[in-house]
């Protein structure tokens, strides 16, 4: 065939999807249209046959109404990229509800907008299972390459990670770059890391999950020689291009390894300082956009970057500060969790988020005006039994307040008791989050009455730096003391001790 019969083919193949027939003009029409989502509609009026719905209702895909995230006012052009990937988002319903369903599609929306993408369309299908080849179908796949023709989108973002088998046959029937949820989790993440140690863990999740991506020029190409002296046995065809890059990149990934070990040593020490010191450790966890960022700042005043943005920071920040009562402790900031965090950050970023697991108390930090603050604590605490960090004591934050529903509070302390209201905005129970940190710190096991000697007035600060001073009283003799203290600072205090605790 020649290249103008080609054309001409090609040419005659995308008239057939510009057509509009009736069925496509009402599905447009009605699914933007509609205040609902017209399937919620169709479902709700089948309800009373016990759930039954048709074969090619249950398969069909559905357009999510809302996602667009196109600009209406020229004046916004200067706040966006020099050019933004025009995205359309694709989800499949496996389980759970439909608003379940559209709730991860919304948050993959947010993912996209964080990420510099403008948002086109949405569709959500129901199926079991993904489809092993497509991920949705072949006959969905050529839905979808409609919608994709219509919007003029050039890029498709899966809710879910696909196979490499998945994403080459995706890409050749809808024609446009196809991307899943993790790739676009980490392309965020290469975005906001800023310290040497977070760009290369970001760098080393990125190797994990291209490895087995890798397209090159296949097995049947060689591009280099192989054998050279050992003889006509060992000249054979040598590495293809895609070996060569594969092993190229599991050298790359070996020296971050040892990069961020090495990194990671800085970390450990200073942990080490503060265990030696007796200095308990408060760790800032939870769900990304949460919060964690201003409550450092409302906290310790550490000046951390605050937007209204997902994984805005990702840097880990740690700040000493005091309670009412003197005693110091420290305040860390961790990178945020989301839903299906890709295991190959979790892998990247263990080293530090080991802060949750060595730490002595947990501010588990929820948005309380999100749509399902619920499944946000699911999803960290699935996070926190991966880093085995489950038996960490956890003080649950409800923070925004201010924009919370009364009743969706109330629900949220009904389940989590051990729970506090604040507003990092506001300020409001920010106190009584002062108050429940200083209660939920571990005390120190030991109890003794001492007369410190003036020339000993560094055992006096200790005391009031790393346990509680219960009595203090100035006499001729010295300072004479009782508090509770840890092990190590007891054994200094044995040659001044004058009363046994009881």
């Amino acid at each position: 065939m020649t290249e103008s019969h080609k054309d001409a083919a090609r040419d005659e193949v995308y008239a057939l999807h510009d057509r509009d027939t009736p069925e496509a003009e009402w599905d447009t029409e009605d699914a933007f249209e509609a205040p609902a989502p017209l399937y919620r509609n169709r479902w709700a009026a089948s309800r009373h046959d016990g759930e039954q719905f048709d074969l090619e209702e249950r398969t069909s895909l559905r357009r999510v109404a809302g996602l667009s995230t196109e600009l209406e006012d020229v004046t916004e052009v200067e706040y966006r990229q020099l050019r933004l990937e025009r995205v359309v988002l694709v989800g499949v319903w496996t389980e759970g509800t439909a608003a379940d369903a559209e709730l991860s599609l919304r948050e993959l929306a947010a993912l996209a907008e964080t990420a510099g993408s403008e948002v086109l369309d949405g569709v959500i299908q129901r199926r079991d299972r993904p489809d092993p080849a497509t991920y949705i179908g072949s006959g969905k796949a050529l839905e979808l390459r409609d919608i994709v023709l219509a919007s003029g989108a050039d890029t498709v973002i899966c809710d879910g990670e696909l196979s490499p088998g998945q994403l080459i046959h995706l890409e050749d029937v809808v024609k446009v770059k196809v991307i899943d949820r993790t790739a676009l989790i980490l392309d965020i993440f290469a975005q906001h890391a800023k310290s040497r140690e977070g760009k290369a863990q970001v760098a080393l999740a990125q190797m994990q999950y291209m490895l087995p991506r890798l397209r090159g020029w296949g097995q049947s190409l060689s591009r280099q020689m192989g054998g050279g002296r050992g003889g006509l046995a060992t000249r054979g065809p040598g590495e293809t291009k895609i070996e060569t890059d594969r092993r190229r990149i599991r050298e790359r990934m070996a020296k971050l390894r040892r990069e961020i070990a090495d990194m990671s040593k800085g970390r450990q020490t200073k942990r080490a300082e503060r265990r030696r010191g007796s200095v308990p450790s408060v760790v800032l966890a939870g769900y990304t956009n949460a919060g964690k960022s201003s409550l450092l700042n409302r906290l310790t005043g550490a000046g951390v970057l605050v937007e209204n943005a997902l994984f805005a920071t990702l840097d880990p920040t740690v700040r000493r500060t005091e309670t009412e009562g003197g005693r110091a402790y420290t305040l860390s900031d961790t990178v945020g969790f989301v839903r299906h965090l890709p295991h190959q950050l979790v892998e990247a970023f263990r080293s530090t988020l080991e802060e949750v697991g060595e730490s002595d108390l947990v501010l588990h930090v929820v948005d309380a005006s999100d749509e399902d603050p619920e499944g946000q604590i699911s999803a960290v605490r699935a996070v926190f039994a991966d880093l085995g960090a489950g038996d960490v004591k956890e003080l649950m934050v409800l923070n925004k307040a201010d924009l919370a529903d009364p009743e969706v509070l109330t629900r949220l302390l009904r389940h989590e008791p051990h729970s506090v209201v604040v507003s990092a905005r506001t300020g409001e129970g920010i106190e009584d989050l002062l108050t429940a940190i200083e209660r939920d710190l571990p005390r120190p096991g030991v109890e003794l009455e001492a007369l410190v000697p003036y020339g000993r007035g560094d055992l006096v600060a200790r005391i009031h730096a790393e346990g509680e001073m219960l009595k203090e009283e100035h006499t001729d003799h010295g300072t004479l003391v009782r508090a509770l203290i840890h092990q190590d600072l007891a054994a200094q205090l044995e040659p001044f001790r004058t009363v046994n605790a009881l």
